[in-house]
């Protein structure tokens, strides 16, 4: 007999998972690997080593092991704000008169206000176990660079993080926080590396993009001794740290027989999103069950939607080594006025690869659909969200109405990544009717595409 379901599903500490799922062990065609620049051939331990930390490259390359234990520091740090709620959206249910369950994974109850922090954690710690003195990275909307600085507060290491301008000049409270946990934080593009000065030089008047700021940041790593580049994003490494998040959401549903037809995450870099699914792709991939699993993106920044599936570099400056994923192209930079986060030009190669197999499919959403949502969203359930969360949340009630119109009964699944406090100069614009919507037209996309690397099958 099914149990009855509570508003809020809570795990037990010692129902917290204590390895990692590794998606790729599952995975009959493993996904392409990352490619040295200048050869075109997979890039080995060593030279990943001067950029990334010794144990994040294993992970990074792992292929085959399916879980990966979660060291007792972190584990322990996890215990101060994991598991983290699954909640039942009954008032949003309510408002929308379906007959869907909706339910969203709440990952915004620590300090740092996100997901971010599952990785940013893993990451700090095996950049100290190294030895290593301190960690640069990029951020855009601000979340990653917070986690991070705050798992760095908290670890002793020197944290130096590249802040997307536009996003430097829109959120100051997000830099103060970064700043009051020890981080340095340089608006990118910057005239302090290369890479910066070079970008600036090109385009005087950019508001900034990801691939400048991932730039910059791998440029002082190597420029700079004790130090090593870490990424909130993208990577395999990450996506295996945030698997934490969907292993919860599979122990709870589980507990009480809840099983989602539809699993809906935000999309920018794929860190949230595929840690979400993880598991229950994993299911699926070993022929155990079988779910529909949906990804959103900005329409302003539509990596999967209107990119290319094909290898490209990780960043704007060309220094990184090549991935094969859905990209807009490395030198794409969104406009200025988009204010909804998800603002970089590829997406992991794990998901790429999903989603060009057919096993997920994507969408993309106007900003100002989005934030209609988030308000929606803020006023029946009392959460103010993050504008990446928003996209899910947009494309849950969409799933909802249509259940609606249809009679369908779907239990719906979605990733609530964190808060929105500190995007209130976004939600200003939206409240004040001023925010607009930018899509890159066929013409600007064609121009970036054609400056993807040539690089043989």
């Amino acid at each position: 007999m099914t149990q009855e379901i509570p508003y809020k599903i809570y795990l037990h500490e010692n129902e917290m998972p204590k390895y990692w799922y590794n998606i790729r062990a599952d995975m009959k065609k493993k996904p392409a690997p990352l490619l040295n620049p200048a050869t075109h051939r997979p890039m080995t331990f060593e030279e990943l080593q001067p950029v990334f930390c010794d144990e994040l490259i294993r992970q990074e390359l792992d292929n085959t092991t399916p879980y990966i234990e979660i060291p007792d520091e972190i584990y322990n740090f996890y215990k101060m704000y994991r598991p983290s709620p699954l909640v039942r959206a009954y008032c949003l249910e309510k408002l929308l008169d379906t007959p869907a369950k909706i339910y969203y994974k709440f990952e915004g109850s620590n300090t740092s206000g996100s997901h971010k922090l599952n990785s940013a954690i893993a990451q700090g710690y095996y950049a100290k176990q190294q030895g290593l003195t301190g960690v640069t990275t990029e951020t855009g909307a601000g979340q990653w660079g917070t986690a991070l600085s705050m798992a760095c507060g908290y670890l002793g290491l020197k944290c130096h993080v590249f802040m997307v301008k536009g996003s430097y000049e829109l959120k100051p409270f997000r830099k103060e926080v970064m700043r009051t946990y020890g981080a340095e934080v340089t608006p990118s593009p910057s005239d302090t590396t290369e890479a910066g000065r070079k970008i600036l030089s090109e385009h005087p008047n950019t508001s900034g993009s990801l691939g400048c700021a991932i730039s910059e940041a791998v440029e002082t790593a190597e420029n700079t001794e004790g130090y090593r580049y870490v990424l909130g994003s993208v990577l395999n490494q990450v996506m295996l740290h945030q698997s934490i998040i969907g292993l919860e959401c599979k122990t709870a549903m589980d507990k009480y027989d809840i099983t989602p037809d539809i699993i809906i995450g935000c999309a920018g870099g794929g860190s949230n999103l595929g840690g979400l699914i993880a598991p229950f792709m994993g299911e699926q991939l070993r022929g155990e069950a079988e779910y529909e699993f949906l990804a959103v993106e900005p329409a302003s920044c539509p990596s999967f939607t209107r990119g290319r599936y094909a290898y490209d570099f990780c960043d704007t400056g060309k220094v990184c080594p090549l991935a094969k994923m859905y990209t807009l192209g490395c030198d794409f930079i969104p406009s200025g006025n988009h204010s909804g986060g998800l603002r970089y030009h590829g997406m992991n190669p794990v998901l790429s690869q999903f989603y060009d197999e057919g096993l997920l499919k994507a969408t993309s959403i106007e900003q100002t659909r989005v934030f209609k949502a988030a308000v929606t969203f803020a006023r029946i359930e009392g959460i103010l969200p993050a504008p990446e969360s928003s996209h899910a949340i947009c494309a849950a009630i969409d799933e909802a109405v249509r259940c609606k119109e249809t009679g369908e009964e779907k239990t719906i699944l979605f990733g609530l990544t964190g808060t929105g406090y500190f995007d209130l100069k976004a939600y200003e614009q939206f409240n004040n009717g001023t925010m607009t919507d930018s899509i890159p037209t066929d013409e600007e996309l064609e121009q970036s595409f054609a400056k993807l690397p040539k690089v043989e099958a």
